[in-house]
């Protein structure tokens, strides 16, 4: 696992909690809506824990409102972390 998902992981386990992953096993192709089932407020708050470890490189509104229905749909935690990843460069 790289870096970037790993700390992606690392904080989407802390928004959601210990209590909710033990049925759910975190990798690149888990999508939000689907496996995660994100509700919005733990979305934004995925996003400002996000914007406070990696700064402005990962504005998550700003990248998910280039995507359109289906794309945000099956946006994946994969996707965030080639986000992030794209972003340093």
């Amino acid at each position: 696992m790289n870096d970037d998902l790993a700390e992606v992981v690392r904080i989407l386990t802390d928004v959601l909690g210990e209590d909710f992953l033990p049925d759910v096993e975190i990798g690149p192709e888990t999508t939000f809506t689907g496996a995660l089932a994100l509700e919005s407020i733990e979305f934004a708050a995925f996003a400002a824990r996000l914007r406070a470890r990696y700064g402005d490189r990962a504005d998550l509104p700003a990248f998910v409102a280039g995507l359109d229905l289906d794309e945000l749909l099956g946006l994946t935690v994969g996707d965030v972390a080639d986000h992030l990843a794209g972003a340093a460069r």
